[in-house]
């Protein structure tokens, strides 16, 4: 049965006299005088569910599933020492819930629920915990400050030999499984295909280099017109769980593949350049976007815009698709702002990627008063704000935002994505910024 809270409380210890601990007592008194939390991800949890009141007994809560979420993203936790830590840690199973008899759930279990959890709902629980933040008198969202940063995917470097490798590979084990479960007949090319890697790899000249790249894209043919004839032949047995899902598997990774061979034919063969938006970077997480960042580094991932308030919380997040300039979400994030607090902000700080002539004046008649950019980029002080010293002092302001993604990063696990899929990336992204805020506000609340 899936139950928002328990209706009887379970025995559970009580928090140890340690730092972490009061945090974690002061993070349970938010979200206690905060039931509406809860409810939204009970709302996820219910969502595919027929019945919601049916099933056994047992099962997480909605509020554990969330304090189970924070654990995880506050230590970066796999699941599977996340498990370990909820079965060994009294601290964490008080804060979770979890009776001195209770049995934690499994790994795939934690994985499910806690993946269940969209990012819409994590927005809207951040958003409450901004009001709760301004209720408390810790961040009311007067003073801004908005950067960008960049947050990987879970991908290896990836070079056109990679890539086409990846695809034998993946397509051979689909195949393969056809093979031994229903005698399809289909030869296995992943050896040949390894070897042509490796020769590519580690080719003296362009010549052979080349010579290899040709062999490896005739494999890669060869997989894709053997991967297309099971995929017929499963067709017909789509009564059989195993054969519709290795079919659905096969038409998941085939248009992938099409693309990192024509992709592949176009750079090494032809010579082409293509764009960043032309180009497959993963047929994993095939999403992940190319980000040159000051023309001198490329990140695999997504760019994420952040606004983070006078008290170190972060008021906001966008995970942006493509690599739009800086210049063009300046506004954006000031909206966003006042649809968060129903007003603009006194005073805004941006990076000097951000400045424009006409960004200047579109925040400024959204209401802003004062805005400064770290590089002033043509514009005149006077413009951007009423003195020289109020520049100066949002300058340094701005410096800030820095050090907050630095803690995103270095604490919440925001320089790498590990959820799989663009929704689990933007969740994962999310999961960072609400964790990071309730244990700021948790700290400030004791300090």
């Amino acid at each position: 049965m899936r139950n928002r809270i328990r209706k009887q409380l379970r025995l559970v210890e009580p928090s140890i006299d340690h730092e972490h601990a009061k945090e974690l007592v002061q993070i349970r008194k938010v979200l206690a005088d905060h039931p509406e939390i809860g409810d939204k991800v009970y709302a996820d949890l219910v969502r595919d569910l027929d019945d919601p009141e049916a099933g056994r007994e047992g099962m997480m809560t909605a509020e554990q599933v969330f304090k189970v979420l924070l654990v995880k993203q506050m230590n970066g936790f796999s699941y599977d020492t996340l498990r370990f830590h909820l079965a060994d840690s009294r601290t964490y199973r008080w804060f979770c819930g979890f009776g001195i008899a209770d049995e934690i759930p499994s790994e795939s279990t934690l994985q499910r629920d806690v993946k269940k959890v969209r990012p819409e709902t994590l927005e809207a629980i951040n958003r409450v915990l901004l009001g709760a933040a301004a209720d408390e008198g810790i961040e009311k969202g007067r003073k801004v400050r908005v950067d960008c940063t960049v947050t990987a995917s879970n991908i290896h470097h990836p070079t056109d030999s990679s890539l086409l490798w990846d695809s034998v590979r993946v397509l051979g084990r689909l195949t393969g499984r056809a093979k031994e479960k229903f005698g399809v007949k289909v030869p296995d090319h992943s050896r040949r295909a390894k070897r042509r890697a490796m020769g590519i790899l580690n080719a003296r000249n362009d010549k052979i280099r080349t010579r290899h790249y040709r062999d490896l894209l005739r494999v890669a043919r060869k997989v894709v017109t053997d991967a297309e004839g099971v995929r017929e032949t499963l067709a017909p047995m789509s009564t059989n769980i195993t054969a519709l899902a290795i079919w659905a598997e096969i038409g998941h990774y085939l248009p992938l593949v099409r693309r990192v061979i024509d992709q592949t034919e176009r750079r090494v063969l032809c010579g082409e350049k293509l764009s960043p938006d032309e180009k497959l970077v993963s047929i994993f997480e095939p999403h992940t976007d190319i980000i040159v960042k000051d023309r001198r580094d490329t990140y695999y991932g997504h760019k994420l815009a952040i606004t983070g308030g006078a008290s170190g919380m972060l008021t906001d997040l966008v995970i942006e698709e493509g690599n739009p300039a800086d210049s063009t979400i300046a506004e954006k994030m000031i909206v966003r702002q006042r649809e968060i607090y129903g007003r603009v902000p006194r005073q805004a700080a941006f990076d000097g990627g951000f400045a424009s002539k006409p960004n200047l004046s579109s925040i400024k008649e959204l209401g802003v008063k004062d805005v400064a950019f770290a590089k002033k980029r043509g514009l005149k002080v006077a413009d951007m704000v009423k003195s020289t010293w109020v520049y100066k002092r949002l300058r340094d302001f701005r410096a800030g935002i820095e050090g907050m993604i630095s803690f995103l990063k270095r604490c919440f696990g925001l320089t790498r994505c590990t959820w799989r899929g663009f929704e689990s990336f933007k969740a994962y992204a999310w999961s960072s910024v609400v964790t990071a805020n309730l244990l700021l506000m948790a700290r400030r609340m004791l300090a």
